[in-house]
């Protein structure tokens, strides 16, 4: 009998549209399940209120509710340290493992992970934010040597209402950063419907598309050493073969699993 391989994800409260297209990505993968543990999270913003959700030890309290359904890698399912800064996810992933004794992986640092994998020198940066979000984010990714090339944004806050967005207002803002002449599209929200388009946008195009959920799916899989181009029609993420060496994960993280 195959062992399964549990994918465990920390997911925002008000967050309604990585679940279902996770496990939309991985349906016909009968070994693979995903799993899912909340926290709080219900605006996005720069308040000291907004900002007090992502602190760690919330976060933890999730993950070790995780550790019960014995997941093979924790994943923050999230962009918070788009804005908070790429360290604070390099401590969590480390908290993580340390409090459960699972390696971790989190949606940024895949990104920066596969952008830098891909040589992206300009990326388009699509988002629901508001603007002085965006300009936090392009700050900090540039910093990495992300360059945010050209940017679409919503000025939404409200964490729930980035689901309702549909799929084609994504797919032109997609299209717009691709026309200003990026060589990656990047869907920067883990509770926007960028995912579905992408491998249609690729074809299009020839530029990349890397999706939110998507990527963290992605992470996952290669955290566990499971091929991702077991996932189909989700766009090159899943089949381009420079990107099925396992994702970027903390030296701490990879000694605690045995790598």
């Amino acid at each position: 009998m195959i062992r399964p391989i549990r994918l465990g994800m920390l997911t925002p409260s008000s967050n309604t549209a990585l679940e279902p297209i996770t496990c939309a990505m991985l349906a016909g993968i009968d070994d693979v399940s995903a799993h899912f543990s909340r926290f709080k999270v219900t605006e996005i913003a720069l308040s000291e209120q907004a900002l007090r959700q992502f602190d760690a030890s919330e976060i933890l309290r999730a993950a070790e509710l995780l550790a019960h359904a014995k997941v093979d890698v924790i994943a923050w399912n999230g962009t918070s340290a788009s804005w908070l800064g790429f360290d604070r996810d390099e401590s969590l992933c480390e908290q993580i493992t340390a409090a459960t004794g699972i390696k971790a992986c989190t949606t940024v640092l895949a990104y920066r992970d596969l952008l830098r994998r891909i040589g992206a020198k300009r990326i388009g940066l699509v988002t629901p934010y508001r603007r002085d979000v965006q300009d936090k984010i392009i700050a900090n990714w540039n910093s990495e040597g992300l360059h945010c090339f050209a940017e679409r944004h919503l000025s939404l806050q409200d964490n729930f209402s980035f689901a309702e967005v549909s799929e084609a207002e994504i797919a032109g803002m997609i299209e717009q950063v691709v026309h200003e002449g990026c060589d990656a599209a990047v869907v920067l929200c883990t509770n926007m419907r960028g995912a579905g388009a992408a491998e249609r946008l690729e074809r299009r195009s020839g530029v990349p598309v890397l999706d939110s959920i998507a990527v963290t799916l992605w992470a996952c899989l290669a955290a566990v050493g499971c091929d991702p181009s077991r996932v189909h029609g989700w766009g090159s993420l899943f089949t381009n073969p420079d990107l099925r060496a396992a994702a970027a994960i903390s030296n701490h993280e990879m000694k605690a699993s045995g790598d």
